[in-house]
């Protein structure tokens, strides 16, 4: 029987963190603030939103709202960006995607400061996490993922991992922090051949394949530590990962679970960028 890497414990050390953290920094005249940009309605971006502004409230972080109309301008979605990294009270900038078609995206993410960039979006956060030279953040999930080991004492150095996915928001960030904690990974993806094998052959996987029950048991083996990005809806309306956890559990030696598991850590992570964010103005 597997052990269940469970999220809510690792957001509660963070958010005791984050609190201890805010109430220094407010001591010092400064309030953390987080500005959500949302262009439209999509459920999904409320949902986030809603959640995201549940988080900050339990640890203190201002929110400031900022709603366009679906079919607002390019050059006023840009205003509002420049606005944001103008704007000396707010501390980290979260601009949902995708946008509408008609929007040019690419513009939009290159328009915003790395510095608020707290959901590692733009080429100079990407570039940070690759070079370790600190500016801009990680992508959250990404990030996630790494808190979940550090908060389950998951030594890294030294270990085989395998990465499941290349993607610029999980997949190559994550493969890249894990170097940097001396551990040596091979990244798999769609070209890969005999994934089950490789995947086998690591002490610790993460999978972010973006599929619905993708890994089954022939990618895992005994004692393998499994972190699960994927949150996916089942034909039946219930929420699963990308690993089909009944062949897992058996098997490894922990897992995180879905729900409840990377997905509950990100948000938490995304707040802390904005304190992360707030105390580099110090």
């Amino acid at each position: 029987m597997a052990e269940l890497l469970k999220g809510a414990a690792v957001v509660a050390a963070l958010n005791e963190k984050m609190t201890a953290e805010i109430t220094n920094l407010k001591s010092k005249g400064v309030s953390p603030t987080l500005a959500i940009l949302r262009v439209g309605e999509r459920p999904d971006d409320i949902s986030y939103e809603k959640g995201a502004m549940k988080r900050c409230e339990t640890v203190g972080v201002a929110v400031k709202n900022i709603v366009l109309p679906a079919d607002v301008t390019q050059d006023v979605l840009i205003q509002n960006v420049e606005s944001l990294n103008n704007d000396k009270g707010v501390h980290g900038v979260l601009i949902f995607r995708p946008l509408p078609k008609h929007l040019d995206e690419e513009a939009v993410r290159k328009a915003l400061k790395p510095e608020k960039d707290i959901d590692g979006i733009t080429d100079g956060s990407l570039a940070g996490v690759f070079t370790g030279n600190g500016n801009g953040f990680p992508p959250c999930t990404a990030q996630a993922c790494m808190e979940i080991l550090d908060f389950y004492k998951v030594n890294c150095a030294g270990k085989r991992a395998v990465v499941i996915g290349r993607s610029l928001v999980v997949g190559k960030p994550a493969a890249v922090m894990l170097m940097g904690k001396n551990t040596t990974v091979t990244v798999c993806h769609t070209k890969t051949v005999d994934m089950p094998a490789v995947a086998r052959t690591a002490e610790i996987l993460i999978v972010a394949a973006g599929k619905a029950n993708a890994v089954t048991k022939e990618y895992l083996a005994p004692g393998q530590i499994v972190v699960d990005v994927g949150i996916n809806m089942t034909a039946d309306g219930k929420l699963c990962g990308d690993v089909k956890f009944d062949d897992a559990e058996p098997i490894v030696g922990a897992i995180t679970p879905v729900p409840g598991g990377v997905g509950t850590v990100t948000t938490s992570v995304l707040v802390s960028h904005v304190v992360e964010a707030a105390k580099k103005l110090l």
